[in-house]
């Protein structure tokens, strides 16, 4: 084809394409484009090769697919150009003399058949499932636009509006190859922390931060934001959805945004609104370096099981539009619907391989180019589901094990979907990591009034075998959490019975409704000093629990500190001072408490990272032994004792040293006696202290044999008459 033709003949030909070093593309008047070569069918996407950018597109059902160039700014089509070639299910092309700024869109012609799922509209301009920067369309996203496949009041009828002015463009990028990242210690298994954060709310309102990088990737790199975490001994942090979004249309009528960012729209690109520069992709592999340079590991929340274009009804920005029946899932028999096991309108199909291939090749950009240590996948489930539901040995999975970059980063799993079977705790394969809402559950019931036995209890503290030894999986697999960005936080779990959500818009019916919260005998902020001893008594239980259980244990940001939501259990639009957290109100006390908690962890490593039988050794010394409070142990009958919430753990073979310890639990409102077994017991923690430190000590021979065990409260005792140990912290024995 030489210059201009067809559909392209009738739009202008005038201005430059994009800014950049050297211009992308100049297209004057009179002047005829570049011939489209027929190009490479990989890697998809839009990629400069050498003097020119070479496109790839699937879509399996398409009859042609057409490549719209726009000038800079993405508001004027400069010209409409078929891929002149297909190989399998991917159109092609090769746009010589272009290159890195260009700004291009797709449009894919094809068959106009709603009831057997085909919605192709050539009218719509379609942005690049492979995009790695998007340009927005001027004054942001109109959902109200002519971005709908169908005519809005004749659903089988296709719309004829172009909507090319306001849809998001892809723009053209040649990032130079990355500096090798510098060393970074590995952190070992055992003493991984995992410590859950929104990148906006963690440093909006932190002292220490210049204004301007406030809330955004640049001021998490901070050394304030650094000094914190470090304070608080944390390993690894999961950040919430840090790639580019779109608000959905309820939300921004209401005013508001989706903060959280569970509505991806740019799978390869980082959010903008998380940038204090114009260049997130910078700004944010800066991150990741100076994170790693302190000691930090870096997992990211993916959302690789829907796309915001919501069910048969949403809007056409780029997958309905190239190749509905490929991209999405339908329920059996009726290709003209979404299935929707997501709740968010449709579920992508990672049964086809070419969009098993999207998600890889936006996880392995993630970890090759980024720097990213792991990933956390949201209803993760959905990677799983085949023909006949969840296969936890499907085509991801494999994909996965046998990559050479993905099969070397942490894995963890949200482990539910709304589907079918979509509950699949301990159901992953080994290796991954998964939420492990049975632990949160449990020790909420546990402390604050549920209906839980001490039995339960035990099970959860000790790695949840029943979820994972089974199926020849570590404890360590078992991502153990009270809380996390979905639900109440810490402070407001102890402080609310009810959920408080007015603010969502949704006159508070969104959110959880069952918590297993207890506001202590007020709904909401007390100056009750007695109110506030007891709120402040079980954050500090709940910590303990969390943090010396056997597992990988997550802290939600701004927990150690006493953050508030007010009561709102699902701030997901809310990015105002309800979720940026509230330094200049931080509980100094329980940031310490916090941090003495993670450093007796990584000293003492109370539960060691394999599984105990609960059985003799030669010298009759059990390795895990459950006790009662006359000293004896725990039998059946006491086991699923629903009245009693007093129960002790001998720990004869702990993680991080020869000597015995000893996990006394009282859940009850009053004090105990517990009688201990013989040795020179030290308190190395006491939940009911403010700072968590006791000097409390008997010596071997010395009465009394019981322990006074204070009412709601944990104790953690260590046998100073054993030798010294002569293993570091995780060494299983």
């Amino acid at each position: 084809m030489d210059g201009l033709s067809g559909d392209a003949a009738a739009l202008p030909a005038s201005g430059a394409v994009a800014a950049a070093a050297r211009p992308a593309l100049v297209v004057r008047a009179g002047e005829a484009l570049p011939v489209l070569q027929p190009g490479q069918p990989w890697p998809m996407g839009a990629t400069v090769d050498g003097d020119g950018v070479n496109v790839a597109v699937f879509s399996a059902h398409a009859t042609q697919v057409d490549l719209c160039l726009f000038d800079a700014a993405g508001e004027v089509e400069l010209a409409r150009l078929p891929l002149p070639a297909r190989s399998g299910d991917v159109w092609h092309g090769r746009l010589p003399g272009a290159g890195a700024g260009l700004v291009y869109g797709l449009r894919a012609h094809g068959p106009w058949r709603p009831e057997r799922g085909h919605r192709f509209n050539p009218h719509k301009l379609l942005l690049d499932p492979w995009a790695r920067e998007i340009v927005p369309p001027p004054g942001g996203f109109d959902w109200h636009g002519a971005h709908f496949a169908a005519d809005r009041d004749h659903a089988q009828h296709l719309d004829p509006q172009d909507n090319a002015r306001g849809a998001h463009k892809a723009r053209v990028v040649h990032d130079a190859p990355a500096p090798p990242p510098p060393p970074r210690r590995p952190v070992a298994a055992a003493q991984r922390v995992v410590y859950e954060l929104h990148v906006r709310g963690f440093t909006r309102r932190l002292p220490g931060v210049p204004e301007a990088e406030r809330g955004t990737f640049a001021g998490l790199a901070s050394p304030a934001a650094i000094a914190h975490l470090q304070r608080l001994g944390v390993t690894t942090l999961s950040l919430l959805p840090v790639q580019q979004v779109l608000s959905e249309a309820h939300l921004v009528g209401r005013g508001l945004v989706n903060y959280w960012g569970y509505n991806t729209l740019g799978f390869f690109c980082p959010d903008p609104r998380l940038a204090a520069t114009p260049h997130p992709r910078d700004e944010f592999r800066a991150m990741v370096r100076r994170l790693h340079e302190a000691g930090f590991e870096v997992l990211i929340d993916v959302v690789y099981n829907h796309t915001p274009e919501g069910d048969e009804r949403g809007p056409t920005l780029a997958w309905r539009g190239l190749d509905n029946r490929s991209w999405y899932r339908a329920p059996p028999g009726h290709p003209e619907r979404c299935e929707n096991w997501t709740g968010c309108g449709n579920t992508l199909d990672i049964r086809h391989p070419r969009v098993l291939q999207w998600v890889m090749d936006s996880l392995r950009l993630w970890v090759t180019d980024f720097g990213v240590d792991g990933f956390r996948f949201d209803l993760a489930p959905v990677l799983g589901r085949g023909d006949h539901g969840f296969e936890r040995d499907g085509p991801f999975f494999k994909a996965v094990l046998q990559d050479p970059v993905l099969q070397r980063v942490l894995l963890v799993a949200e482990p539910w979907d709304l589907g079918p079977d979509g509950y699949q705790v301990g159901g992953f394969p080994r290796g991954w990591l998964e939420w492990n809402d049975r632990f949160r559950d449990t020790v909420r019931a546990f402390w604050l009034g549920g209906d839980c036995t001490r039995g339960e209890l035990a099970l959860r503290l000790a790695g949840s075998s029943d979820l994972y030894q089974g199926r020849s999986r570590s404890p360590l697999e078992s991502l153990n959490y009270i809380v996390s960005h979905d639900g109440f936080t810490l402070h407001d779990l102890v402080s609310y019975d009810l959920r408080h959500n007015e603010a969502n818009g949704e006159g508070n019916r969104d959110g959880h409704g069952h918590n297993l919260s207890w506001n202590c005998g007020w709904e909401g902020p007390t100056d009750d000093p007695e109110v506030l001893m007891l709120r402040a008594r079980l954050k500090r239980a709940l910590l303990a629990t969390l943090l010396l259980a056997q597992g990988t244990p997550m802290l939600a940001a701004g927990d150690e500190l006493g953050h508030s939501q007010g009561g709102n259990n699902n701030p997901y639009c809310q990015d105002n001072e309800t979720t940026w957290i509230a330094w200049q109100q931080a509980d100094e006390s329980l940031i310490d408490y916090t941090a003495h908690l993670l450093a007796l962890r990584r000293r003492l490593l109370p539960l060691a990272p394999r599984w105990y039988t609960g059985l003799p050794d030669a010298q009759g010394r059990h390795d895990l032994a459950w006790l009662r409070r006359t000293g004896q142990a725990l039998g059946a009958e006491h086991w699923n004792n629903r009245m009693s919430r007093i129960v002790g753990a001998w720990i004869g073979v702990p993680g991080g040293g020869r000597a015995p310890l000893l996990l006394l639990i009282n859940g009850r409102d009053t004090d105990a006696d517990f009688v201990l077994p013989p040795g020179d017991w030290v308190c190395e923690l006491d939940s009911t202290r403010p700072d968590g430190r006791s000097g409390w000590r008997r010596a071997a021979a010395r009465d009394p044999a019981a322990i006074d065990l204070p009412a709601r409260a944990l104790l953690l005792l260590r046998d100073a008459a054993a030798p010294p140990s002569d293993a570091s912290p995780g060494t299983p024995r």
